[in-house]
C-alpha cells in the first residue's frame, strides 16, 4: 500500500513507549523521547494529599506491587511502591511470541535507577519535557473520581501556570493539550484557560455526535481506532467541520495505514518507534 503523506502526522507516545517500558514511568517517557516521539500522552490522577500523578487505573494494583485507590493514597505511599517489575515479568513471560526479545536495557533494576520506575508526578514529567532539547508536546488526560470533581483540573492548571503553559497566545502555539472523556472536565479547563487546546475522547460513537459536532469550544476529536475502522465517514465529517482528529490506540501497521489514508492528525501509540519507522521517519 502506498501511503499518502500530504501532511505530517504527529506521533504520540501512549503512556510513554509503553510497549517497551513500564507505562507512565520516567523510563517509558525517556525512551519515547529517545525514539523521536513528537508528543507524550499521560493520564493524571489526584492523590489524597493533592499531587497529580501519572497513573491510568483508579487503583494501583495492576501496575505496582501495592494495592488501593490512588485517591486514597498520599504521594509518599505511592513513592514507596515499585511501578516497574510487573512489566519485566510480563515481558519475560511473553517475549517468545515476538520476533525478538524485548530491550531489557529500559527495565532498570539497579536501586540508583529507582526514579525511572517509581511513581511519576506530572511535575516531574513536565520537567523532563522542558529539558528534552527539542519541542516535545504533552497530551494530558484528566482522570477524576467524583470525590475530586473539579480539583483535578484546578491543580492541573496551577501546575501548568508554574511552567508557563496555562495560557498560550493561541491553541496552535500550545505544546500542551488536555484530553478527557468528560465534556464537563473540558468545560472547566476552557473556562479557566480559553486558549488551551482540548480533546474530546470517544470510546463509542454517540448518535448525537455522528454529524461531526463536538462539545462547545472543543476543536479536537479523540476517537478510538475501533471507531475509525467502523465509521471512516465520521472522520470525514469531523474534518469537514474543521476539527483535528487524534486517534487512540494505534499499534497495528494496517491501522497506521488507515489513519494516513483518512488524514488523521495524530496517532497515539504504544509503539512510537515502530510507527515513526512506518511513516518514513525512523533512523
Amino acid at each position: 500500500m502506498t501511503l499518502a503523506r500530504q501532511h505530517r502526522i504527529q506521533v504520540v507516545a501512549h503512556r510513554g513507549a509503553s510497549e517497551e517500558a513500564p507505562e507512565h514511568t520516567l523510563a517509558a517517557y525517556k525512551k519515547a523521547i529517545e525514539d523521536g516521539a513528537d508528543a507524550l500522552e499521560c493520564d493524571v490522577r489526584l492523590t489524597a494529599d493533592g499531587h497529580l500523578v501519572c497513573v491510568h487505573d483508579r487503583r494501583v494494583n495492576r501496575t505496582s506491587n501495592g494495592r488501593g485507590a490512588v485517591s486514597a493514597l498520599e504521594l509518599a505511599d505511592l513513592a514507596a511502591l515499585d511501578f516497574g517489575s510487573w512489566k519485566a515479568r510480563d515481558n519475560r513471560d511473553s517475549w517468545k511470541t515476538r520476533d525478538e526479545e524485548p530491550d531489557w536495557e529500559h527495565l532498570p533494576e539497579d536501586p540508583e535507577d529507582r526514579e525511572d520506575t517509581s511513581v511519576l508526578t506530572l511535575e516531574r514529567l513536565l520537567e523532563l519535557v522542558a529539558d528534552a532539547g527539542r519541542r516535545v508536546e504533552l497530551a494530558i488526560e484528566t482522570k477524576h473520581p467524583t470525590r475530586w470533581a473539579g480539583q483535578v483540573e484546578e491543580r492541573l492548571l496551577v501546575l501548568l501556570k508554574r511552567f508557563g503553559l496555562d495560557a498560550p497566545a493561541t491553541a496552535a502555539d500550545s505544546p500542551v493539550r488536555v484530553m478527557s472523556f468528560s465534556a464537563r472536565s473540558l468545560h472547566r479547563v476552557r473556562a479557566a484557560s480559553p486558549t488551551l487546546p482540548t480533546v474530546y475522547l470517544l470510546q463509542f460513537l454517540s448518535p448525537r455526535l455522528r454529524d461531526g459536532r463536538l462539545p462547545a469550544g472543543v476543536r479536537i476529536a479523540g476517537p478510538s481506532i475501533r471507531i475509525v475502522r467502523n465509521h471512516p465517514a465520521y472522520i470525514e465529517r469531523l474534518k469537514n467541520a474543521g476539527h483535528q482528529v487524534h486517534v487512540w490506540t494505534v499499534n497495528e501497521p494496517e491501522d497506521v495505514d488507515l489513519c494516513v489514508d483518512l488524514g488523521i492528525d495524530a496517532i497515539i501509540t504504544n509503539r512510537p518507534r515502530a510507527v515513526l519507522s512506518q511513516l518514513g521517519r525512523g533512523d
